[in-house]
């Protein structure tokens, strides 16, 4: 026995170290949109007790970039290098809003080709750290390698952000995967990287809605993007007097960590004649607008992860629009919930779908009295489409995405207005215009300009949402 467990113990090996340059390339398509690699980078920023975050987007051609600076405690030389590893080693407290140590790499390289971090630890020392992970670089040398960057090379918009505070700058430079155009210098370009900081602060005020608004204790968070500052979206609206919060409930669900507990705290929101006015019904309906809005809104750590749709206990309805349902957990209970590394996936626990069910029905119930009291009353419904002019935009609230929800007529179709959230010029981007415009032209050059009508008509009829989404 003795004799097999020290043949046992000595058992050879060899290690397999993978191929720098193949990894790397496809750990770029992990699963992030633009915004949400900006949240994961806002995440880091939290957790090193950031107090501002500013966002930037410049643009310069192929040498545009976006910069996510905080002032956050910083890094020494060691923790720096170690945050450029990937599956990087650092301890996680209970309300971290990390988790694999690839969120920094991941969500970087899955926008951009070069990565420069710069940090500072302590006022007191005018020291700055800088480092680069440079996917050029590890495709020639095929190593895992990263750069140390000497004060030569490091351009003033990266370390301007740390001359009086501390914490840590991360620029994204060789935008490829969002200026992927033929020609980086021409206007498509500069209009689809600023348009993105519109989506940018929608989804971060979206996100991050609870710190923002003071509602994390220890943690009052200001986030900035290209200096405009990010207002909280509280999807509950909870400052409306006519918002029912329904009765909270406590759900033990087991993980590999033991027994956690899930809060579930429902609510109805208002229709549309009980909101205090109308930019705050508006502003309600959320970046997904009223129907893809209803459902469950789920916290880990106070940070949402997934806002809206009920998780295939229900479907979506007209009817339930007004219902959402939050959910908090803790990060113990990541492995129950099945959270990826992007935080863009979440599935619920078998045994707290079975608990919940009962109150989603209930909160459904309520929801559909209100909406069918408030067309009884002859009010207009939520979301709803009305024909003739275009509605007023919201005089109040954060500056948001424009909305593809913004109808302009087409030349032989319809006048059709959809009462949604716009920018307060009520036109709709360049980009979302010149895409729809494309489609317009592209029948009419084909000579199935009536086709297009036709295909329109039933889209309203059939999928009213995509229709509304397209601009139609």
């Amino acid at each position: 026995m003795a004799g097999r467990s020290v043949t046992a113990r000595r058992r050879r090996v060899e290690e397999v170290v993978p191929a720098a340059a193949r990894t790397i390339a496809s750990l770029r398509d992990v699963g992030y949109e633009l915004p949400q690699a900006v949240a994961d980078l806002v995440d880091n920023s939290v957790s090193a007790g950031a107090s501002t975050v500013a966002v930037d987007l410049h643009f310069d051609g192929t040498d545009s970039w976006i910069r996510i600076a905080d002032d956050g405690r910083g890094m020494d030389t060691a923790t720096l290098t170690e945050s450029l590893r990937y599956g990087s080693v650092r301890d996680y407290d209970g309300n971290d809003l990390g988790k694999f140590g690839f969120g920094l790499k991941s969500a970087s390289t899955s926008q951009c080709r070069r990565v420069v971090v710069a940090s500072r630890r302590a006022l007191e020392r005018a020291r700055v750290e800088v480092r680069a992970l440079d996917l050029d670089h590890i495709k020639k040398t095929n190593r895992w390698e990263i750069l140390v960057v000497d004060p030569a090379d490091r351009p003033p918009h990266l370390v301007d952000p740390l001359r009086d505070t501390t914490g840590t700058v991360v620029l994204w430079e060789d935008l490829d995967r969002i200026l992927d155009y033929k020609d980086p210098w021409g206007g498509w370009a500069k209009r689809r990287l600023l348009d993105r900081a519109a989506a940018i602060a929608e989804h971060l005020g979206m996100v991050f809605h609870r710190f923002l608004a003071g509602k994390v204790r220890g943690h009052k968070l200001q986030i900035l993007v290209n200096g405009d500052v990010v207002d909280a979206w509280d999807p509950f609206c909870t400052e409306e007097q006519a918002t029912t919060a329904l009765p909270e409930h406590d759900v033990p669900v087991a993980s590999e960590a033991g027994m956690g507990i899930v809060h579930v705290t429902p609510y109805v929101l208002p229709e549309r004649s009980d909101f205090s006015d109308n930019a705050a019904w508006q502003r309600a309906s959320g970046p997904l607008k009223w129907n893809r809005q209803q459902g469950l809104y789920i916290y880990r750590a106070n940070r949402l992860i997934q806002w809206g749709g009920w998780s295939r206990i229900r479907t979506v309805d007209e009817h339930t629009k007004l219902a959402r349902v939050a959910l908090d957990f803790s990060p113990d209970l990541d492995a129950a919930f099945g959270i990826n590394i992007s935080k863009a996936i979440v599935k619920l626990p078998t045994d707290l779908r079975d608990e919940i069910e009962p109150v989603v029905s209930q909160v459904a119930r309520i929801a559909q009295q209100r909406y069918r009291k408030s067309g009884s009353k002859g009010s207009v419904r939520t979301g709803s489409i009305s024909t003739g002019s275009r509605p007023t935009p919201p005089s109040a609230g954060p500056r948001s995405r424009p909305s593809a929800e913004a109808t302009y007529p087409a030349a032989g179709l319809r006048p059709t207005t959809v009462e949604t959230n716009v920018h307060s010029s009520g036109t709709p981007s360049p980009v979302e215009q010149a895409a729809r415009q494309a489609i317009e032209a592209a029948a009419r050059a084909a000579g199935e300009h009536e086709a297009l009508e036709r295909i329109v008509a039933s889209l309203r009829r059939t999928a009213p949402e995509v229709a509304r989404d397209l601009g139609w």
